[in-house]
């Protein structure tokens, strides 16, 4: 089961890599590896010079093992990132393996810039979305190991381990760099603070609640 689901995982992502161009721009080359040195800012990161392009410039050995659970949410989130592999500068992609511990949980949260496929390769894991204003509708699925779910570009989303074993999955999104927000630490955890006062008010919380909330983030 654990060689079939790998192998679901490699033909859903080639079938990912084939949209990723939905969102961000098309690149204008075959590629573009990120020069990480240089302090030049744009939409992006500027090309190195082709002639010192190696093959690390596109590999990363970073999905082997599990990340560090040993947290609140008792799960570990590790990126394949432009950081850490430059050669997807401008190609509109980016992966992340998840491990989490029974009972562990992503909180909600949304990434402003891209759409996410999650793969789960073994395990058992809820993930659901919120839809926006006017009917935040929540749409959530049981994923077993070889299924699949897409979360809408920037919609609220959450991910938990109902499993009584260890369940591992991977995220894909059609952006380099899709962005993350946390819903509870963007409201509670705001520098400088929302006004507990407002958030009181908003929220229909005894101010004293609130200020216990902000206490956290």
């Amino acid at each position: 089961m654990a060689q079939s689901s790998f192998f679901f995982c490699i033909l859903a992502l080639g079938f990912f890599f084939g949209v990723s161009y939905a969102f961000d721009p098309r690149p204008l080359q075959d590629f573009c590896v990120a020069d990480l040195t240089s302090t030049v800012r744009v939409n992006g990161l500027p090309c190195k010079d082709p002639a010192t392009v190696t093959a690390d410039d596109f590999f990363f050995r970073g999905f082997k093992s599990a990340g560090n659970t040993s947290n609140q949410y008792s799960s570990s989130v590790i990126p394949m990132n432009v950081a850490r592999v430059p050669g997807l500068n401008t190609l509109g992609l980016g992966v992340a393996r998840l491990d989490f511990l029974p009972g562990g949980y992503l909180p909600p949260h949304l990434h402003p810039r891209g759409t996410e496929i999650l793969i789960v390769l073994e395990g058992r894991l809820e993930a659901g979305f919120v839809t926006s204003y006017p009917n935040y509708k929540h749409y959530s699925k049981i994923l077993e190991s070889g299924d699949a779910f897409v979360i809408p570009v920037g919609l609220v989303h959450y991910f938990r381990n109902l499993a009584d074993k260890n369940t591992v999955a991977f995220g894909v999104v059609n952006s380099q760099n899709a962005g993350i927000s946390v819903v509870s630490n963007a409201i509670f955890g705001a520098k400088p603070a929302i006004s507990s006062d407002y958030l009181s008010k908003a929220f229909q919380l005894d101010k004293k609640i609130v200020e216990e909330l902000q206490s956290k983030f």
